[in-house]
């Protein structure tokens, strides 16, 4: 008669709920979740349709960008009287800032082929180790203490920069010597950026002008808005002249209100400032922008707003406008007739700033040749606009660097060696679902060694459970 084995029992009954209780575990759910402390916020939308048009005369060049937002957000750094005391509202956060006080942007990195790599990974290239409002970001107490970074330029975060301004991909630190830093700008490598601001620039028809080397740098000259605060007493410096603008702040309510009249007063500027007074009555909720505009000077203040930049019926509609010879070449890129360009475009909305935008594949830009955008030539002071618009479908990078991409992790290392263009390998989808992988690499990882033991522990268990099976259970012969 065959032996029962019930050393075969205890396997089952304790090996298989182990193993069904970890890959339960593994499997959960919830791995996808906006995480503040570690500066991850998922959009909505991974993608967002942009429409450009360009065209250009004799002297200048015109951009037109339109995108859908549900609502325009002009309001941005604002001062909320708040029980006696002046509060800041709208600063840089993980996704959207709770009050709507972050301001709309489109920005755009052009290059003239002094940064090769931009023409086929764009934006991509610009995105180094350790940047600001990754997980991972450097120390502001690190990067103040950096020579060049922080004791000569004065920052204390990372932001973008090119390849080669630095010795080592895998290091922030590891900044080129100024002489070679010079060297580059010099022989074309940086990119020039145009950064419209809903709030910081709009309301004066300015854009800003600034350009990326070894940092996100400005411009020679001074950009269209400064700082709206006294430190030493803790109040503005400024308020709206009543004489001016029949009132001395604003209130709160309009602020975040969601509604904008383009024609009104939302914004503090040179022309309807006057010095603040701190001994008027300040009522609970009176609102002071913590922005001053003013019309920015030198080679920073080259980019101006054609027209009138609006929000209307659920889209923005914004042109641009700069000559295409500023005289400025190590801080603007030439444009000229006949000229092939590559540009790159990025676009803020939903009240986010910094990293929570939406970006762009690199295009190429053509003056009187052909290329992706094509820019019209026409004779006069302003462009028509009647031909059609350049689609694009921009999408949400997520935590994505350089040295990543570059790296045996990434599975098309090879291909950007080989200088294969990501546009022919990767559609604006497939590179938002890749960047929100990337913000949770961590826990994606995790799991993954998790499933991976269970899944062990559970082939554990069947084999000792079924291992007697295969014993012999004959007793053998006696004599």
């Amino acid at each position: 008669m065959a032996r029962q084995d019930k050393g075969a029992t205890p396997w089952l009954v304790l090996g298989l709920p182990v193993a069904l209780g970890l890959a339960w575990i593994t499997q959960g759910t919830g791995v996808i979740e906006d995480d503040p402390e570690r500066n991850i916020s998922i959009p909505d939308q991974l993608t967002l349709p942009l429409q450009v048009q360009a065209a250009y005369n004799e002297e200048q060049i015109y951009f037109r960008y339109r995108w859908p937002a549900e609502q325009a957000h002009v309001y941005h750094d604002m001062l909320r009287y708040t029980d006696g005391e002046w509060v800041r509202h709208g600063n840089s956060r993980p996704g959207p800032d709770p009050d709507g006080t972050y301001e709309d942007r489109v920005a755009m990195l052009v290059d003239d082929g002094g940064v090769p790599d931009f023409g086929r990974y764009g934006g991509y290239i610009t995105v180094g180790d350790r940047m600001r409002f990754f997980s991972d970001s450097a120390s502001p107490a690190e990067v103040s203490e950096h020579p060049h970074l922080g004791q000569q330029l004065g920052h204390s975060d990372v932001r973008k920069y090119l390849p080669a301004t630095r010795t080592d991909q895998n290091d922030w630190r590891s900044v080129a010597d100024a002489d070679v830093l010079a060297a580059q700008r010099e022989a074309g490598y940086f990119l020039d950026l145009w950064h419209w601001r809903a709030g910081r620039s709009n309301p004066i028809g300015a854009s800003d002008d600034q350009w990326v080397g070894e940092y996100r740098n400005s411009d020679a000259g001074s950009g269209p808005y400064t700082t709206n605060w006294d430190g030493d007493n803790d109040q503005p410096l400024w308020m709206l002249d009543p004489e001016e603008t029949g009132q001395r702040a604003l209130r709160w309510e309009d602020v975040v209100s969601g509604e904008v009249d383009f024609d009104g007063l939302y914004y503090l500027s040179e022309e309807n400032r006057t010095d603040f007074d701190p001994d008027h009555d300040w009522q609970e909720g009176d609102v002071i922008p913590r922005r001053l505009l003013r019309q920015p000077e030198g080679s920073r203040g080259s980019i101006a707003v054609h027209g009138q930049a609006r929000w209307e019926d659920g889209y923005w509609d914004v042109t641009l406008v700069r000559d295409l010879d500023t005289g400025n070449p190590l801080d603007d890129k030439i444009l000229t007739e006949q000229g092939i360009y590559d540009v790159g475009i990025a676009v803020y909305r939903n009240a986010t700033g910094s990293r929570w935008h939406y970006v762009s594949h690199p295009y190429s830009l053509g003056l009187g040749r052909d290329a992706d955008l094509q820019a019209v030539s026409f004779s006069g002071s302003s462009p028509d606009w009647s031909d059609d618009w350049f689609d694009m479908t921009l999408f949400y990078p997520g935590q994505v660097d350089w040295p990543l991409l570059i790296s045996r992790a990434h599975a098309g290392a090879e291909d950007i060696a080989e200088g294969t263009p990501v546009r022919t390998r990767h559609s604006e989808k497939q590179l938002a679902l890749y960047g929100v992988e990337m913000e949770f690499n961590d826990a994606i990882t995790w799991r993954w060694w998790m499933t991976l033991l269970a899944g062990l522990v559970a082939m554990l268990g069947v084999t000792l459970a079924l291992l007697p099976g295969f014993r012999s259970n004959r007793e053998g012969d006696r004599s």
